[in-house]
C-alpha cells in the first residue's frame, strides 16, 4: 500500500493508463451493421482504489444493437467485454466484433443482440446499467443512453487472461451473494460438453469418482470456494451487478493453465453462438431451476433444501438459549436472609441494559463513518496515504471496542445485577437470532459462516466462566479475525499459500475493496458488519466483563 500516497504520482499514472480506441470500436462496430452509441461517465473515488491505482475515474461505453428482425423487439440479450488498461482483455473484445458481425448474417434473432464494451471493468458497467434502466443509486455521473434495447433477458460477460486458452471458468457469484439460475449455469456445460470444451468453476475440473476420498475433498474445496466468494457480497465479475436487476447473467473467463489441450477463439465464438441461441428462443425469463445453490462442480449441485437445515440447527441454539433465560428471569432464585426472610433479587435497572446497546451501536457508527471522513485529518498528522488512513482508522476504532465495558461500566457506576446481564444476554441473544437469520435469506455463505463463529460465543458466554480464556476465544472469533481466518483460507482453498506478511498485506487490501465495493457497488457487507455484527459481538463482550 502507499503506491498513491504522492499526489504528482497519482495523476501522472492516470494519466499512463491507455484509454479505450472508442473511435475505432464505433467504426468497427458500424461497419458490422449495428446501431453504436456511446456512453460517458465519471466517478470520484471516496478514497485512492491502490489495487487498480485510479481515484478520479473517467471512461465511455461503446455499445452496438442488433435489432430483431422476426420479434417487436421487446427484449434483448446482452454480450460484454470489458476493455482494460493495455491488452489484457483484447482476444474477448476481438471475438465480441466477430460474433457481431456473424449474428447480423442470421435471420433468427427474436431478440435484440446487445454488443457492449466497458471501460473501467465493473464501473463502467454500473453506469451503463444505471443509464439502460433509469436509475441513480450510487452518486455516479453518467450520460443519458440514446440507444435502447428491450427488457434484458440474460446476459453473458467474456473475459480471457491470455492469448492462449486451455478452459473456460464459469463465474456465478454476483453482488450481495446472488445468483443466476442453475439453468445458465447447465446451459453452458451442456454445451461445453457438446463442442469438446474444458469447463471449469473455481478454477477445478469436475471429476468423476466421488465414491474416492480424493474426490470428495475436491468437491469439498470447490464448495468452499464458492461460499467464501459469496460471503464476501462482491461481484466476482462484470455480470454480478446484473443481478441485482433481475437478470440472469455469468462470465466465462478463458484460463491458461498450462495444460497440453488449446481452445482457440473460433471454438469459444461457436461456444457463445449456441448459447445465444437457446437464450434467444426463451418464452419467459430463465425460473425453472434453482436460484439458490452451491455447486461442489459444474455437474453436481446442493440445493437449498440440503444446506438450509445445517443453518436452523445452528439457529435453534439460539432459540433454546433464549428460552432457558426467558424462564431463568419469570422465576429468579430467592435468597434467604439470617432473619429466614426470603428476599426477591431486585430487577435490573433500564440504564444498566440501554447504556451497552446504545454503546455497542454508537461504536459500530463510528466504525461504519470515520475511517473515511477522517482520511484527510489522518493524512495530514500521519504518515501514511489515504487508503493506509482508512484502513488504519478502521482497524483503530475495531480494537478500540475492546475497552467497551470498562467504559459502560464507569456509566453505570456500578448498578450492574445478576438478572440485568441476563436480560442483556437474551436481547443479545435474539437480536442475533434475527440477524442471522436475515442475512443467510439474503447471503446464505455469509450468514452460515457468522453462525458458526458467533452461535457458541452467544451460547456458552457468562460472566461465571474464565475470564482470559474466554476473551482469547472471542477475539479469535470475533469478526475481524473470522475475516483474517477467511483470507489465509482462501489462499490455501486456491492452492496459492501465501506468507503471514503477505497475508496481513491481502486482509488490509480486502478491508479496503470492502469499503470500495459499499461505496462503489452497494455491497452490503461492510455496513451489516459495522453496523450490525461487530455491535451485537460487543455485547457478548460486555456480559463477559460484566460485574
Amino acid at each position: 500500500m502507499g503506491l498513491l500516497s504522492d499526489p504528482n504520482r497519482r495523476r501522472a499514472l492516470i494519466g499512463m493508463l491507455t484509454r479505450m480506441p472508442v473511435d475505432w470500436l464505433v467504426r468497427t462496430m458500424q461497419a458490422r451493421g449495428l446501431e453504436v452509441y456511446t456512453q460517458r461517465f465519471s466517478r470520484k473515488l471516496p478514497f485512492p482504489d491502490e489495487d487498480k491505482e485510479r481515484y478520479m475515474v473517467k471512461g465511455t461505453n461503446v455499445y452496438g444493437i442488433l435489432r430483431a428482425p422476426r420479434a417487436p423487439r421487446t427484449e434483448a440479450l446482452v454480450l460484454s467485454a470489458p476493455c482494460s488498461p493495455g491488452n489484457e482483455n483484447n482476444q474477448a473484445v476481438g471475438i465480441l466484433l466477430g460474433l457481431a458481425q456473424y449474428f447480423r448474417s442470421q435471420i433468427y434473432w427474436a431478440k435484440d443482440i446487445i454488443f457492449l464494451v466497458n471501460e473501467h471493468d465493473l464501473i463502467g458497467m454500473q453506469a451503463w446499467l444505471e443509464g439502460y434502466h433509469h436509475t441513480n443509486t450510487t452518486g455516479m455521473d453518467w450520460s443519458p443512453l440514446q440507444g435502447r434495447g428491450g427488457s434484458i433477458q440474460a446476459a453473458l460477460s467474456l473475459e480471457l487472461s491470455s492469448d492462449v486458452v486451455t478452459s473456460l471458468d464459469l463465474v456465478l457469484e454476483g453482488l450481495n451473494g446472488q445468483l443466476p439460475n442453475l439453468d445458465l449455469a447447465n446451459l453452458f456445460y451442456a454445451f461445453c460438453q457438446k463442442i469438446g470444451v474444458l469447463c471449469t468453476t473455481q478454477g477445478k475440473l469436475p471429476r468423476n469418482d466421488w465414491d474416492t476420498t480424493s474426490g470428495y475433498s475436491h468437491a469439498v474445496q470447490t464448495m468452499m470456494l464458492m461460499v467464501l466468494k459469496q460471503a464476501s457480497s462482491r461481484p466476482w465479475g462484470d455480470h454480478g451487478l446484473f443481478l441485482r436487476y433481475h437478470i440472469e447473467a455469468a462470465s466465462i473467463k478463458g484460463v491458461n493453465s498450462f495444460r497440453p489441450y488449446k481452445t482457440d477463439a473460433t471454438t469459444v465464438g461457436r461456444l457463445l453462438e449456441g448459447m445465444y441461441r437457446k437464450l434467444n428462443n426463451l418464452l419467459e425469463r430463465l425460473h425453472q431451476s434453482y436460484f439458490f445453490y452451491l455447486m461442489p462442480s459444474l455437474t453436481r449441485f446442493v440445493s437449498i433444501g440440503y444446506y438450509m437445515p445445517a443453518f436452523g440447527l445452528l439457529a435453534l441454539i439460539l432459540l433454546l438459549r433464549a428460552l432457558d433465560l426467558w424462564v431463568q428471569l419469570s422465576s429468579p432464585p430467592t435468597r434467604t436472609t439470617e432473619d429466614g426472610v426470603e428476599v426477591v433479587p431486585a430487577s435490573p435497572g433500564v440504564l444498566s441494559i440501554l447504556t451497552p446497546l446504545v454503546i455497542s451501536h454508537l461504536t459500530g457508527v463510528a466504525l461504519y463513518t470515520l475511517p473515511v471522513l477522517s482520511q484527510e485529518l489522518a493524512v495530514e498528522h500521519f504518515p501514511v496515504s489515504e487508503t493506509e488512513a482508512v484502513v488504519l482508522t478502521a482497524i483503530a476504532i475495531y480494537t478500540a471496542g475492546l475497552a467497551l465495558p470498562h467504559n459502560t461500566h464507569r456509566l453505570l457506576a456500578g448498578e450492574g445485577t445478576e438478572q440485568g446481564w441476563k436480560v442483556l444476554k437474551l436481547v443479545a441473544v435474539l437480536y442475533l437470532a434475527v440477524l442471522l437469520g436475515c442475512t443467510a435469506l439474503i447471503n446464505f455463505s455469509l450468514g452460515f459462516i457468522l453462525a458458526l463463529t458467533l452461535v457458541p460465543l452467544a451460547a456458552f458466554i457468562t460472566p461465571h466462566v474464565p475470564k482470559t480464556l474466554s476473551a482469547v476465544v472471542m477475539v479469535i472469533l470475533s469478526p475481524g479475525l473470522t475475516l483474517l481466518f477467511a483470507v489465509f483460507f482462501f489462499q490455501e482453498l486456491q492452492e496459492t499459500p501465501v506468507t503471514l506478511q503477505e497475508g496481513w498485506m491481502l486482509y488490509l487490501s480486502v478491508i479496503s475493496q470492502g469499503i470500495l465495493d459499499h461505496a462503489l457497488y452497494g455491497s452490503l457487507l461492510y455496513p451489516l458488519a459495522a453496523l450490525l455484527v461487530y455491535p451485537c459481538w460487543l455485547l457478548f463482550w460486555n456480559i463477559l466483563f460484566w460485574k
